[in-house]
């Protein structure tokens, strides 16, 4: 199964190598930051703006409300498991 995760931007910067500048993001979810590349994203992010981010790609921008619904929804998915968990252990 694949999840992907909406995280919000704090920084956008480039990175040159010997053949090409790579755009990347900084992105930050609860206290964790990552560092995702911004080759597939549908719409160029601004500092504050939600991602969806998967396998270190940014795939798809949310506006606040979109996010704030899908972390609730991760939240609450987490929060069933660890309790299906405990039962089964029971």
């Amino acid at each position: 199964m694949c999840l992907a995760v909406p995280m919000r931007v704090i920084a956008v910067k480039g990175v040159e190598n010997d053949f090409t500048t790579q755009q990347l993001g900084v992105v930050e979810a609860q206290g964790i930051e990552k560092e995702v590349r911004l080759d597939l994203v549908d719409h160029w992010p601004e500092i504050g703006d939600y991602l969806i981010i998967h396998a270190g790609f940014a795939i798809h921008t949310l506006d606040a409300a979109e996010a704030e619904t899908n972390l609730r929804l991760l939240r609450e998915l987490a929060d069933n498991m660890q309790a299906a968990a405990a039962e089964e252990k029971q």
